[in-house]
């Protein structure tokens, strides 16, 4: 079965809105977050078509069709070449993505390349990885890392769990060319204090990576991400009073990370007076009202930002508001993402060497394998691990149709589970 979204969740947003439910979830009984099963033909998504963002063209509207690049402000289709003229000015170019949409970074990859020809002092900022690890960044893009090494000393797999492979391509021509790679993020733990308990509850060493509290009265930007939110499936027991409460903790957290993401593209084009190219998730630059925003707000620099959108299988084109993003491309809607998605989450526990499962799987190949929560796991494919980001690196090597068995202790019984990439 694949699972289609009824709209889609920007996954940033989606992971704050897990974290929320979580949260506030009662003690018994395992909290839904994904979305409907169903596909964009059937539920268009509502994000598309909102009333906000760039006062001249939020009211207008165009059709994006298969394989085509819409420049926003003229509703045209134009070429690529033409698109990357265009934006010879700007400083920051902001292209989206869907974290498990192999196309979607294919266009990023593409968008870099021909700026790359354009001109050659560029550099590339990323959502991925939180500027604790830049000194392994810089290593890369020295070339004094190969893949694997890379991926274990940035610790890939703990600081964003989506496979390398999505992502190889871009990383890949950054090191051939000594591109800086710049990381924009923080730790994870900062942007999850900010959502319970507001940036004034940092420590002042937590508020060296964020300085000042993010701004959260940009109407059209809290209009997008309630948007989003309302989009979700919400179990029914979390609706009611708590849910306008759930939802400012899930603001706090983008526009924190809008806020941090910002302030990391503005220094790192100050470092080196480059043109930053930024991978960053959609949900962080629809309607040009996220870390886009912000970073022109700091800086004052022209920027673009490009987003693609998924033609559902049968339509010929979406209808898309013009202030959706500068330049928008029309995607084929994917049946199944090019790595599969593995569901599993894993923690360290005080005075045990094995890894546990930290809850029951709710997404990915997992969700239809007999995990539990508290599983602790003895073996994977043989092998015996003590460190989450080495298990994932194993796992992120299974492809569709293969299986990889594990070993794990439950309640004091050795028990086999099977984990099928369907």
């Amino acid at each position: 079965m694949t699972l289609r979204k009824r709209v889609p969740l920007y996954p940033v947003i989606f992971a704050l809105l897990a974290w929320a439910v979580a949260a506030q979830a009662p003690a018994s009984g395992q909290v839904q977050t994904r979305p409907q099963a169903s596909s964009q033909a059937e539920n268009p998504d509502p994000t598309l078509v909102l009333k906000i963002g760039n006062p001249k063209l939020k009211d207008k509207t165009m059709d994006v069709g298969l394989g085509t690049i819409m420049a926003a402000d003229t509703a045209t289709a134009i070429g690529l070449d033409q698109m990357i003229r265009d934006m010879r000015s700007s400083r920051f170019v902001h292209v989206g993505e869907t974290h498990n949409s192999l196309p979607m970074h294919e266009i990023q990859d593409q968008v870099i390349r021909a700026l790359y020809a354009q001109d050659r002092n560029l550099a590339i900022g990323l959502e991925m990885l939180p500027v604790t690890v830049q000194e392994t960044l810089n290593r890369w893009s020295s070339g004094l890392l190969k893949k694997d090494e890379f991926i274990r000393e940035v610790r890939w797999y703990v600081n964003w769990n989506f496979n390398f492979g999505f992502y190889e391509k871009i990383l890949e021509f950054a090191k051939e060319h000594r591109l800086p790679v710049y990381a924009l993020n923080v730790p994870r733990e900062i942007i999850t204090k900010i959502r319970m308990k507001g940036w004034d509850a940092l420590t002042d060493e937590e508020k060296k990576f964020i300085p000042k509290a993010p701004d959260l009265t940009n109407r059209d930007h809290r209009a997008l991400i309630r948007k989003i939110f309302e989009s979700t499936e919400i179990p029914h027991q979390m609706k009611g009073a708590g849910l306008d409460m759930m939802f400012e903790g899930l603001y706090r957290g983008q526009s924190a990370w809008d806020e941090v993401m910002s302030a990391n593209v503005v220094k790192g084009a100050e470092s080196e007076g480059r043109r930053i190219v930024v991978c960053a998730g959609s949900g962080h630059l629809l309607y040009n009202l996220g870390l886009n925003l912000r970073a022109f707000e700091k800086s004052g620099q022209p920027s673009k930002t490009i987003i693609a959108v998924s033609i559902p299988a049968g339509q010929k084109s979406v209808k898309v508001s013009r202030s959706y993003g500068d330049y928008v491309f029309g995607i084929a809607e994917e049946a199944k993402p090019a790595f599969p998605t593995v569901g599993l989450s894993f923690k360290k526990v005080e005075n045990l060497k094995n890894l546990v499962i930290e809850s029951k799987p709710t997404d990915g190949a997992a969700i239809r394998a007999d995990f539990e929560k508290g599983d602790v796991i003895l073996a994977v494919d043989g092998q015996a691990f003590d460190d989450i980001n080495e298990v994932r690196i194993c796992l992120a090597r299974f492809t569709y149709g293969e299986e990889v068995k594990f070993l794990v202790l439950r309640a004091g019984q050795v028990k086999d589970v099977s984990l099928k990439f369907d």
